[in-house]
């Protein structure tokens, strides 16, 4: 973790050093009271069902290019999640959606920590039309249909979740139907 060692304060621009916060060893200022919590990426996708078929897109550009996958990005540090997922659905497909609810959870503890939330979504307007930018192909897919593409293995699972899941609060899968080394999935 030492290429990830924060060196100067990001709230005054001093010194940083190793300090005993509440038992756990943290980068603190010498100088204010900035202490640097650690290293944290929040992620969000889309569970867009029309029809009984699940809206996907195909990534245009790594990570995963070629594969198929549920629309998704990342928190804006000042955006709201729910104004996240809302707009990275919009981008990515030009399908319009609004929120009904949280589908899954994945966490994947590393150097800088990933929390995932994906959320189903009603569909509201608009036919699926790639951005040309991160993705190069977007529709609604059956499972039928989605048995011969290259989906990702985290899509395989969501959408199993999403369409067979049975919500019981926020459940650790113990046995996902795709093993995914590292990740800590939990259904909803």
């Amino acid at each position: 973790m030492t290429s990830l060692i924060v060196k100067f304060c990001s709230s005054c621009g001093h010194e940083m050093e190793n300090r005993d916060i509440e038992g756990t060893i943290r980068r603190a200022c010498t100088n204010c009271s900035f202490v640097h919590w650690g290293h944290y990426s929040i992620g969000v996708g889309a569970l867009v069902i029309k029809d009984g078929k699940m809206l996907l897109v195909r990534r245009a550009q790594e990570p995963g290019k070629g594969y198929w996958t549920n629309p998704g990005g990342y928190i804006e540090q000042l955006e709201p999640i729910e104004e996240t997922i809302i707009r990275e659905v919009l981008e990515e497909s030009g399908v319009a959606a609004v929120v009904s609810g949280i589908v899954a959870v994945r966490d994947q503890p590393r150097s800088i920590h990933n929390l995932y939330v994906a959320f189903s979504m009603e569909y509201v307007s608009g036919e699926p039309t790639p951005d040309h930018v991160e993705v190069d192909e977007a529709g609604f897919y059956s499972l039928e249909e989605m048995e011969t593409m290259n989906i990702a293995p985290f899509t395989k699972w969501l959408v199993d979740v999403a369409l067979r899941g049975k919500s019981e609060g926020l459940l650790l899968d113990e046995k996902p139907i795709v093993p995914l080394e590292g990740y800590g999935l939990f259904r909803v």
